[in-house]
């Protein structure tokens, strides 16, 4: 009896010891992954201003009729957020970009910035809560950004210069434009890529 209690706990031990080689096996494939995917930024299209050309200058009226300046240099950097009130990614960023606005705002400012009929917009505004941030309503200002696909942001900067833009549809892609700006560099995709070919 006590030979094969014996035998048992050598089997089990002998067990739990292949286990731990097979998790840290696991575990060193799971960084070399990691370290072999680069986290993918804003998808930047070729059209409209390239990052560092001068931003189309606007003035603009907000949907509670306040004066809004867009591309022209300004204290703060201008994060411009197109969005439509029937696109569920816009929805899904919007606490996220709330939240970026509060905890970046020494640097920068947000403005959300669509086309179509005020009152829909409007309406949608007070639904997500948006009410403390300027809103614009231009068909212009997407033609001059050549906004095709939505939700789409630019990043203008103090100068008015165009730093970073592209669509975006997670907090990693909206992340990538400041990070684009902190490198400066056109986008983050860019600068992997230029790493890449200097290894």
């Amino acid at each position: 009896m006590n030979e094969a209690l014996l035998v048992s706990t050598i089997v089990l031990w002998g067990v739990v010891i292949a286990l731990l080689v097979v998790v840290a096996a696991l575990a060193r494939q799971v960084g070399i992954l990691y370290e072999r995917i680069a986290p993918m930024g804003a998808l930047i299209l070729d059209t409209g201003p390239k990052p560092g050309e001068a931003a189309p200058a606007m003035s603009l009226a907000s949907l509670d009729g306040a004066g809004v300046a867009v591309g022209a240099p300004a204290e703060h950097s201008q994060l411009l957020f197109f969005l439509s009130p029937t696109c569920p990614v816009c929805k899904k960023l919007l606490p996220i970009l709330k939240s970026i606005a509060r905890d970046e705002d020494r640097w920068l400012r947000l403005v959300f910035a669509s086309d179509g009929e005020p009152d829909e917009h409007r309406a949608f505004r007070e639904r997500a809560g948006l009410q403390g941030f300027p809103y614009v309503l231009s068909a212009e200002l997407g033609m001059a950004f050549r906004v095709g696909k939505l939700p789409y942001a630019v990043l203008i900067d103090e100068r008015g210069l165009v730093r970073a833009k592209g669509l975006v549809n997670s907090r990693e892609q909206l992340e990538s434009l400041f990070t684009a700006k902190e490198l400066e560099v056109a986008s983050v995709q860019g600068f992997i890529e230029t790493r890449a070919a200097r290894q």
